[in-house]
């Protein structure tokens, strides 16, 4: 996916760092980010439980969110930090996609997928166990990849990302709470990681790519996706535990204007609850980001009097750097013939 590198410099200039905590840090924005911040800040006040949200608008870099930075149960979106270190790796040439490994008995998990019921010594190639982990939230599959890349590598490489809160502390064990504090992360973490992915520069292009198509294939669609448009791409990875609802991805990540979007929930009094909030911000963010696109597309930089007008923020930065003036000719001087 190629981002359009319009407007630089402005853009550049006027960029929110990704680490906002606190709704009010992005309120002085104009525009249609302006506008979401104020959304999402008046709809989280409702919130069941303790909720984080990170949207980037990818080709700007341009960032809003409540809670951003928030640490919180990861539930199975951390599967795509253990989803990057298998593609780094594989870059790396320490394995390839048909590379098969044996299920045994300690890689079983039944809190998710029907891999656990395979019988131990079966063997099943990388490329099969990464779309388990991801498309369906296969946690025995998880498993097997995690003894195989190292867990403290994907804690490693996450670090290298500039992740702060995701932490992978064990396996994927579901019984008991311990679930709750093993896998870490963040909505800032997960947009930052996300963001770098759509923009094709998560570990190189190819791995970049592969990983969307395979989230691309997620088949638990009933949270970011849902209240979008029909015909709506949205490469994303949910996580569910007993309180806890979370979902994470990039919408439309092969259109012109892609945006990321991680919003994750815990401590809710039902599931159901968490479901109607991630539909609720998904459906505000959605329309937000689609004026901000409408707005760069429409926006006419010849038409003097809209660039004399006050600006917004938004405006702003899609107004070009006007040219400087060419020097004045020299006058030549007179030549001899030869």
């Amino acid at each position: 996916m190629r981002v359009p590198r319009r407007a630089v410099a402005t853009v550049v200039a006027l960029a929110v760092p990704l680490a906002i905590v606190s709704p009010a840090a992005a309120l002085g924005a104009g525009g249609p980010l302006g506008d979401l911040q104020s959304q999402l800040s008046a709809y989280s006040v409702r919130a069941p439980g303790h909720v984080g949200i990170a949207v980037e608008d990818v080709v700007t870099g341009l960032t809003t969110g409540v809670n951003t930075g928030a640490e919180m149960p990861a539930a199975s979106t951390i599967k795509i930090p253990v989803m990057v270190e298998v593609f780094k790796q594989l870059v790396a040439g320490k394995f390839d996609l048909n590379t098969k490994l044996t299920l045994r008995r300690s890689d079983k998990d039944w809190g998710s997928g029907d891999l656990c019921d395979a019988p131990v010594g079966r063997s099943y190639p990388v490329s099969r166990l990464l779309s388990l982990m991801i498309d369906v939230s296969d946690n025995t599959a998880t498993n097997m990849l995690i003894r195989l890349v190292g867990r403290q590598n994907v804690n490693e490489t996450m670090a290298d990302y500039g992740l702060t809160h995701t932490k992978l502390n064990d396996f994927i064990r579901s019984e008991g709470n311990g679930i709750r504090y093993a896998l870490r992360s963040s909505p800032a973490d997960m947009a930052h990681l996300l963001g770098v992915m759509a923009k094709e520069q998560l570990i190189d292009e190819w791995s970049s790519r592969e990983m969307i198509a395979i989230l691309r294939g997620q088949q638990h669609n009933s949270l970011l996706p849902a209240p979008l448009p029909a015909g709506t791409t949205v490469a994303h990875k949910t996580g569910t535990l007993h309180d806890t609802l979370n979902d994470v991805g990039i919408v439309n990540p092969q259109s012109p204007d892609p945006y990321v979007i991680a919003v994750m929930t815990t401590d809710l009094p039902t599931l159901e609850s968490g479901r109607r909030f991630i539909r609720g911000v998904s459906k505000l963010t959605y329309t937000a980001l689609n004026k901000l696109g409408t707005l760069r597309d429409d926006f006419n930089p010849n038409f003097e009097s809209e660039r004399a007008a006050p600006q917004t923020p938004d405006q702003q930065m899609w107004t070009p750097i006007a040219p400087a003036p060419a020097p004045a000719e020299a006058t030549a001087a007179p030549t001899t013939p030869n």
